[in-house]
């Protein structure tokens, strides 16, 4: 008896300590409504009630809504690196099932084994002014004009834009310039965006419409694969689609 109740305690801790370390894995096993793939409209309550519109356009031009930060909810997890990152709740499990789809594609990369991981999602204002403040210093104005938002005008504000690395065997492939370094994990990344709702937010020619230069790990969710495809079919920006 006594063997019995310590088997089932041990079993029922096992459970408790493996639950947080699943991950994107548990997430995505788990059930959806029967019209869950049905449903493309690019707006969501949440449960105070506010509404996040998911086809927001925050650039240069177009700062973050008013309020949007009391609207929005979201989802933290902890990255390879160990950092917090924050996501939109609906984009994260779009992730989850992005990241699925990605690290089976690539099964068997010469390389290694490679796992997408999350670098960085929603950030506040103070959080943008303090990446300004780092990549000026280790890198230069210039390429902060280039590549790093204005905080209040940051699509990470929206918590709808995701930073992606990877590992591969293990190992953080985690700083822009060795990230550049892999086009061919990244065409894959790439061919599965619009699938699951993303697109790929500042493509290799869309500088002049942007502002930013090509970004191949910034991606932007849409909560709509068809409005994904759409865009990324012809090749335009979400600027263009919106007609700004």
């Amino acid at each position: 008896m006594k063997k019995s109740r310590l088997l089932i305690m041990l079993l029922i801790a096992a459970m408790v300590f493996l639950l947080p370390l699943t991950g994107c894995s548990k997430q995505s096993e788990s059930e959806e409504p029967a019209d869950a793939a049905a449903e493309t409209e690019a707006e969501a309550e949440t449960e105070e009630g506010s509404v996040i519109d998911y086809m927001v356009l925050v650039n240069q031009k177009n700062p973050l809504p008013d309020g949007w930060e009391e609207a929005l909810e979201t989802t933290t997890i902890t990255n390879s690196v160990g950092d917090e990152v924050y996501v939109e709740s609906k984009a994260y499990e779009a992730y989850c099932r992005l990241k699925e789809a990605v690290e089976k594609d690539l099964e068997g990369y010469e390389k290694g084994e490679v796992r997408l991981e999350l670098d960085s999602a929603y950030r506040s204002v103070a959080a943008q002014q303090k990446i300004v403040d780092d990549f000026t210093e280790k890198y230069g104005e210039d390429y902060v004009k280039k590549y790093v938002a204005v905080p209040g005008y940051s699509e990470h504000h929206t918590g709808l834009a995701l930073d992606l690395y990877f590992t591969i065997d293990g190992k953080d492939v985690y700083e822009n310039e060795d990230l550049v370094q892999y086009p061919d994990i990244w065409d894959a990344i790439h061919a599965r965006l619009p699938e699951f709702g993303f697109i790929l937010r500042f493509p290799e020619d869309g500088e002049a419409i942007t502002g930013y230069a090509y970004e191949p790990w910034h991606i932007r969710y849409l909560d709509s694969p068809e409005i994904a495809k759409e865009i990324t079919d012809k090749g335009i920006t979400l600027e263009e689609y919106l007609g700004q």
